[in-house]
């Protein structure tokens, strides 16, 4: 991970545009997540912590989060001691993953008090901490820690706060040219500088590396190293290389030959790397017990068309029965009661064998014929009937796994939906159905082309068939992939440029189960041509006059849409 120490002086120089901004608003959206809504310089930011233990950061964000019913204690604490309160300063701690914001509040008697917040970002060790200045001591934490679990510091509200141990490096920031000359007379491995220096991982000393390799100037390369991450960074990127992916608020030169993505600032360069992430993550944690079902049912219903499979099997022999009744009935007067099988000339063959065919001891002749008629109509039946719950059978596999791969691409905002839905055809019961909420509309996601065109798309079945059959127009253009569990894409026009065409596709074969695969196909035709058969389940058409493209889902293009919309 390259959130080190030089990250965070990155983001904390950044982040000086928010020192004087007014915290308006305070969210938590789960366990491991804050948002402060700050009012700076006449414009909104959203200022995200996280502490999850993979994708710890602090950084501004441009993404919505969905926040729970209910704020949770830690939420409404930092309420009461934050809200409406100013940002007196933004600063980074002995050049450690530890950034602190100082606010100045009033209490609730209007006295000016002073709190911090301490947001560490290590890894699994991550944590958030509300502390009161003037006495020193921890009002709240996201995570506690008593004696028992960590001697050294105590994290439990009322604690006096210690902050966590020092690694005894130098600080780049503060070193002396002459510590740092003896330092770089040899030539250092990765593993020495991030010994020696306090900041930096593997990936940014290999980079310091890299660049003294070429630098007269040991000493006036480092300098302009570490300059180059003042100010938030001087060249922001993410870099895909040998299938292994890296980030940095500056420009990596050692892994020139990947492939490079820039971004404007290391915000947005942090909400590519870890969003989508992160997203995942807050859905697994809402639909983990929904995707064990879907799963489950899936499982059964497979079961279950295998032993439907193996009736029809048994059933499809109905030709026989009647071929036994008939020619026991021909030869009615040649067998009597009491036999086990009877020897026949089979009349309906071409060349007229003799065929053996089981027959009842206790029952008569005709008994034994009119068994085998009962057997033809039974089996008859039957074949209709096994048809009939096959065809169900693969349909309800078809719908679950259309659901299992919208929970896996859905927001938490569309799980709830999925819920809902799954409890209108009777699958399941909603949880914590106590009071009876508002009924809210749908609303697909919305997207704008690089020309200017709205595309809209629908995350689970309640949004496409909204958006399929009443936000589109007739004339719009619809799209989907071709014979693949996927979301409804709509282009808000009747004749979209080429480019908007292709972009549409894109978001169609993103949003459905071939994300990772190429080249994959995706039909559009007008709305018009966009039919729901009686009957049919939720997300359920059949459509005409479609064409198609082929397409190579990119997520860089959705996040690109995204941003325009």
């Amino acid at each position: 991970m390259a959130f080190d120490g030089l990250f965070t002086y990155s983001i904390t120089a950044d982040l000086q545009q928010l020192v004087t901004g007014r915290i308006t608003k305070i969210h938590q959206p789960n366990a491991q997540e804050v948002i402060l809504h700050v009012r700076a310089n006449g414009k909104n930011h959203k200022l995200l912590f996280s502490i999850h233990s993979s994708y710890a950061r602090v950084h501004l964000t441009e993404h919505t989060i969905e926040n729970p019913a209910e704020p949770p204690m830690f939420c409404m604490l930092l309420r009461k001691h934050l809200e409406g309160g100013f940002i007196a300063s933004i600063k980074q701690r002995d050049f450690d993953r530890i950034i602190i914001v100082e606010i100045e509040s009033k209490n609730e008697i209007g006295d000016p008090i002073v709190r911090e917040i301490h947001a560490e970002i290590m890894g699994r060790h991550s944590n958030l901490l509300l502390i009161d200045q003037e006495q020193g001591k921890i009002i709240d934490s996201l995570k506690h820690l008593p004696p028992s679990v960590n001697s050294f510091r105590t994290v439990l509200p009322g604690q006096p706060y210690i902050a966590p141990p020092t690694q005894n490096k130098w600080n780049p920031l503060t070193v002396t040219d002459e510590e740092l000359t003896a330092f770089f007379a040899e030539a250092k491995t990765s593993k020495e500088i991030v010994q020696q220096l306090a900041g930096f991982s593997p990936l940014h000393a290999e980079e310091l590396i890299y660049r003294m390799t070429t630098a007269p100037n040991p000493l006036a390369c480092f300098k302009d190293f570490m300059t180059s991450f003042a100010n938030g960074g001087m060249k922001p990127m993410y870099v895909l290389f040998n299938h292994k992916t890296y980030f940095s608020p500056i420009e990596l030169t050692h892994l020139h030959d990947g492939d490079i993505t820039n971004y404007p600032n290391v915000h947005e360069l942090l909400d590519r790397v870890f969003f989508a992430r992160a997203e995942r993550d807050r859905v697994k944690q809402q639909a983990g017990d929904l995707e064990r079902w879907l799963q489950n049912e899936i499982d059964k219903l497979a079961l279950k068309t295998k032993k439907l499979k193996k009736d029809y099997e048994r059933a499809s022999k109905l030709d026989q029965f009647q071929l036994y009744g008939e020619l026991l009935m021909a030869n009615i007067y040649a067998f009597e009661k009491g036999v086990k099988e009877v020897t026949v000339t089979n009349y309906y063959s071409e060349t007229g064998e003799e065929i053996t065919i089981p027959v009842s001891e206790r029952k008569t002749p005709i008994e034994n014929a009119q068994s085998y008629y009962t057997k033809y109509t039974k089996a008859k039946n039957a074949l209709v009937m096994v048809q009939e719950q096959l065809e169900k059978t693969t349909e309800e596999i078809s719908y679950f796994e259309m659901l299992a791969q919208q929970v896996q691409q859905a927001s938490p905002g569309d799980i709830e939906e999925i819920r809902e839905e799954l409890a209108e055809q009777g699958y399941l019961k909603l949880r914590h159905a106590k009071k009876k909420k508002k009924q809210v509309k749908p609303e697909p996601e919305r997207y704008v082309s690089s020309t200017g065109v709205t595309i809209s798309v629908g995350k689970n079945n309640k949004q496409n068939d909204m958006l399929t059959f009443k936000l589109a127009k007739r004339t719009d253009i619809w799209l989907h992939t071709k014979d693949i569990p996927g979301s409804h894409v709509v282009i808000h026009s009747s004749e979209p440029d080429e480019t908007t065409l292709r972009e549409a596709a894109t978001l169609a074969a993103y949003f459905s189960k071939a994300r990772e695969s190429s080249s994959v196909p995706v039909d559009y035709t007008e709305i018009r041509q966009v039919k729901k058969p009686n009957g049919a389940k939720p997300g359920f058409v059949i459509y005409f006059e479609q064409k198609t493209l082929y397409i190579d889902p990119d997520e860089a293009v959705i996040l690109q849409l995204k941003k325009q919309s």
